[in-house]
């Protein structure tokens, strides 16, 4: 099975492999595909958040601007040394304190793949889901993979 993963750097979305056409990034978002992938934290929530907390919150919001992410792809992104350097735990309560639509961003990450390439239904489930891909759960893989049209 292969894994592909896109790499975020300075607002940059980077192929690593079977990008298609000479490698080239997705196309940007849409408005609407930021407006589904999250939206602001509440007023009670924000004042909760510590001050790193609340700058991962905004990164958060920059990453899912250019990309879908799941969970836990997300809280890996934030406190990656390649990513923003967050502590786990600031990461973790940054994204749980945000009112983010899973399953849309599964629906984006799979549209985004397969912009690159092509995916049977059971591989881009796979992709999705896998530990090594996306970290989607399965529920939510399996309803990207139908929203992007590989079912």
């Amino acid at each position: 099975m292969r894994n592909l993963k896109l790499v975020l750097a300075a607002g940059a979305v980077l192929c690593l492999a079977g990008c298609g056409d000479g490698g080239s990034a997705p196309a940007s978002p849409t408005s609407s595909d930021v407006t589904a992938a999250s939206t602001p934290v509440g007023a009670e929530e924000a004042s909760s958040l510590t001050g790193p907390q609340k700058n991962a919150v905004r990164s958060a919001r920059n990453y899912l601007s250019i990309s879908g992410f799941s969970r836990d792809g997300l809280i890996t992104q934030l406190s990656s040394e390649y990513g923003d350097g967050y502590s786990v735990a600031d990461a973790t309560a940054a994204v749980d304190s945000m009112d983010i639509n899973w399953n849309e961003n599964a629906a984006k990450s799979g549209r985004q793949y397969l912009s690159m390439t092509g995916f049977s239904c059971s591989g881009l489930v796979e992709q999705l889901s896998s530990d090594t891909g996306d970290k989607y759960t399965t529920a939510q893989a399996q309803y990207g993979a139908l929203q992007a049209g590989a079912c």
